[in-house]
């Protein structure tokens, strides 16, 4: 949902737009209801430049720019044409600038919220990516690229540690680099009744520049939906594990909207590994109404005190996390509003509200 403007100017597009699906969501304690005007700072702002044949033989080059109140990320992106049937190469740069709340963020109001400690990191990468031909219900993505990772407060100058003094990088200085190479598979079946969805990412740190993040890091993620008479029913697992060298920035944080809701970003742990399960079941209300009840449980099996310097047991997060509650889902031409209410282990209760993109549902 947003204001989007498009300007034409040759062969260029550039779009303008004001993107309000990004506002996903901020969460309003009860008791008392205290906004405090935050859920402004979730609002991101977009400004995109295409332009479909770059030097006359239809090259494309992307830039794309969101800029939010506390974060920004920029990407360029150059893309060769192709046969549709081999795969798709793209030259992408990446820089972004992002608050570290969900590892280093002190969880607050009974889990509820994290806060801030003045953490922040700046990524930037160049690499290639080939996304393969998409075949029957599958795609395929492969990519290899170089990361510079620089933790910085909020003044924007380099740091080393964080508040307790223990080291933010694996390298224990200012920046580590590293050479990443990425592999992402997904499934995807879909019908009027039901649907499955599957995403597998597996990332390799590759030894091929000095003092570079030597790991194995795995994800995978699984959905099924089921349609039951007028209602529907979805349930996911999402696992994940890392091995090899690690930054504390790696770790699997656990805890927000998306995770575990009734918990602040992070607040449940962060760990070497995590197991996440969510279920939702929707109940149509009326034409473009519907109610929804849920139960969210997130878990690092443990693995919090194999992430360096330990930052969820210093921060006293508890390691496993319940949150349930229900949802009222207005559908509307603009995308779906969701307004849920969500209360976690601690008897401690949240309000979100959220945008998503697109057509109602």
């Amino acid at each position: 949902m947003g204001a989007q403007q498009s300007v034409n100017a040759g062969k260029a597009k550039v779009d303008v737009n004001v993107d309000l699906t990004h506002m996903l969501c901020e969460a309003l304690l009860l008791p008392p209801l205290r906004s405090s005007g935050m859920s402004f700072s979730q609002i991101v702002g977009r400004i995109s430049l295409k332009h479909p044949s770059l030097f006359g033989r239809s090259e494309k080059l992307d830039v794309i720019l969101d800029k939010g109140i506390n974060d920004s990320n920029v990407v360029v992106a150059f893309r060769r044409p192709r046969p549709e049937w081999l795969s798709q190469q793209s030259f992408v740069f990446q820089h972004s600038m992002t608050p570290e709340i969900a590892v280093h963020g002190f969880p607050a109001d009974n889990f509820t919220r994290s806060g801030s400690r003045g953490i922040n990191l700046s990524r930037f990468s160049f690499g290639l990516e080939l996304n393969e031909p998409a075949t029957s219900n599958w795609t395929s993505g492969t990519s290899v690229k170089f990361e510079h990772i620089r933790p910085v407060n909020n003044q924007g100058r380099s740091i080393a540690r964080d508040h307790d003094g223990f080291p933010l990088t694996s390298s224990g200085n200012l920046h580590d680099n590293m050479i990443i190479l990425k592999q992402e598979s997904g499934y995807a079946d879909v019908n009027d009744n039901s649907f499955l969805k599957a995403n597998f990412q597996m990332e390799q740190g590759l030894p091929l520049v000095p003092k570079s993040l030597t790991f194995n890091r795995v994800k995978c993620a699984v959905s099924k939906g089921i349609k039951l008479g007028p209602t529907f029913l979805v349930a996911s697992l999402t696992g994940g594990s890392i091995v090899g060298d690690m930054a504390p920035y790696q770790a699997f944080a656990i805890g927000g909207l998306g995770s575990v809701r009734g918990y602040g970003e992070g607040a449940v742990g962060s760990g070497r590994l995590c197991l996440v399960a969510n279920c939702e079941y929707t109940i149509p209300l009326a034409k473009h109404l519907e109610g929804s009840v849920f139960m969210d449980c997130g878990s690092d099996l443990g693995s919090a005190r194999h992430v360096p310097g330990n930052p969820a047991l210093r921060q006293g997060k508890p390691g496993f996390g319940v949150g349930f509650g229900y949802g009222l889902h207005f559908n509307t031409d603009l995308g779906q509003i969701r307004v849920d209410y969500a209360m976690n282990a601690f008897s401690r209760k949240t309000i979100y509200f959220g945008i998503n993109g697109g057509g109602g549902s």
